[in-house]
């Protein structure tokens, strides 16, 4: 299964020393001073002045924390604050200000900040504001191999690596989410592994993979002579797990009957394995995953609310490959590489064309798809470059799917823009005009250009 295959990542967090900063100010000469002050204690500091440039910047820089100026023009610190959480859900931001007043403080905490500190800035606070924000960044004591598996170089899922990241250094439990084929056994067991529980085993089972009976005795484990069959002892996934970390994948499918077992489990952290008496105490942290939505099948019935938010105390979504296309050259290269080492023979690549083909198609399987694809190309392909016309043949019908021209995806864009502008004003003109920063006669040529009625949306 392609959720198992070992991956090498494109960066890490080990690879820039102590950690990556950007730090935001308007000022140059305290600019200037922050970037040496930084440099000196070894982290790798980008410096712009404006949050524009900021913003910008975060795709390509990736940093671990962000150090703005709060007073600053067009967009102030607060704004580029609320932006990153957009951006980066989890990114420590930390704020300065000559202005060190209540007030601002009070909006900066209330607004999610990491930290406030005023100027002149003082070297020792500004340290151990940043040590502290590595910390919470999980660049202390990193454990290196943690995200080996996760091939990378999307902002979208570098978001979900950090937010795995920080969740893993503690036992909280996590509902990974995303259609099939998105790795998201690979992201619970890079939590694992960035975990205390590392040393101890780590432990994945499908609950739509098997029946009732079976699932209850895999999962809780049954006594001997429990049931007909049962000729010895068997302790079950929990307490396997124990100390390490389970991941229940596709929980959605998990039946009623059992949801009531399991929420018992996950409240008394004890498992009454089938035909037993007693309970067995296990310390075992559970993970979740599912291609579903759980908030419908609540809804009709089919899972239990309870349940639900035991499971789901933290949620990392994970994009589909359509979402992340940058993602996909890296991952046919990497197994292309992986295909070569375990059949012994030459690597086999792509045409340019060919590459082209794959970025645009839609990947309804995600990389599960992009992994069968690749196999079967290098298979059939009768010389070592894998043409255009091979790619196509062996996607079908999805191959006739493209990325959107500039024109059509700037479009699309504007026209989903001013959509959403006209549903936060009620289809206001002149209040969604001001939102854009347009004159009131421009917005209206925008809106007739893309076929939009205000009157749709009151």
């Amino acid at each position: 299964m392609v959720a198992q295959v070992s991956r090498k990542p494109v960066s890490s967090q080990a690879d820039h020393g102590s950690g990556r900063i950007l730090v935001v100010d308007d000022d140059p000469g305290l600019l200037r001073l922050l970037s040496i002050r930084l440099n000196a204690e070894g982290y790798d500091v980008v410096a712009v002045e404006s949050a524009a440039e900021a913003l910008a910047a975060l795709p390509r820089f990736r940093p671990d924390l962000v150090i703005t100026d709060l007073r600053m023009e067009n967009m102030d610190g607060i704004g580029l604050l609320k932006e990153i959480q957009r951006e980066r859900p989890g990114l420590c931001v930390l704020l300065l200000t000559a202005h060190g007043t209540i007030p601002d403080a009070v909006e900066a905490t209330q607004s999610g900040a990491f930290g406030f500190l005023t100027k002149p800035i003082d070297k020792d606070q500004l340290l151990d504001y940043v040590q502290r924000a590595m910390k919470i960044s999980g660049l202390t004591e990193t454990v290196e191999d943690w995200n080996t598996d996760i091939v990378t170089r999307s902002p979208l899922m570098e978001a979900c690596l950090q937010q795995a990241r920080m969740v893993a250094e503690t036992d909280t439990r996590v509902l990974l989410t995303g259609e099939s084929g998105t790795g998201k056994e690979l992201l619970a067991k890079a939590i694992h592994m960035a975990s205390l529980r590392r040393d101890k085993a780590f432990v994945a089972i499908n609950c739509s993979a098997m029946p009732e009976n079976l699932l209850e005795s895999e999962l809780f484990g049954h006594e001997k002579d429990a049931f007909t069959g049962a000729h010895r002892n068997h302790e079950g996934l929990f307490r396997a797990a124990d100390g390490g970390t389970l991941l229940l994948d596709e929980i959605g499918d998990m039946p009623m009957r059992l949801q009531i077992k399991l929420l018992r489990v996950l409240q008394e952290n004890q498992v009454r394995p089938v035909g037993a008496t007693e309970p067995v105490p296990v310390n075992t942290r559970v993970i979740s995953a599912t291609h579903q939505n759980l908030g419908e099948l609540m809804m009709s019935g089919a899972f239990r609310e309870d349940l639900f938010y035991r499971l789901n105390v933290v949620n990392i979504n994970l994009p589909p490959l359509r979402k992340r296309r940058e993602d996909i050259p890296l991952l046919v290269e990497h197994f292309l590489v992986q295909i070569a080492e375990e059949t012994g023979h030459e690597r086999k690549v792509y045409s340019p064309e060919a590459i082209e083909c794959l970025v645009a198609n839609e990947w309804p399987g995600n990389v599960r798809q992009v992994y069968n694809i690749v196999r079967q190309n290098v298979a059939l392909s009768p010389t070592r470059i894998v043409s255009a016309d091979q790619v196509r043949t062996s996607i079908g019908e999805e191959a006739a799917s493209a990325l959107p021209s500039f024109s059509d995806a700037r479009d699309e864009f504007t026209r989903n823009y001013l959509s959403q502008l006209l549903q936060i004003t009620g289809g206001n003109v002149s209040q969604a005009a001001r939102l854009a920063k347009r004159n009131r006669t421009d917005f209206y040529k925008l809106l007739g250009r893309h076929n939009l009625n205000p009157e749709y949306f009151k």
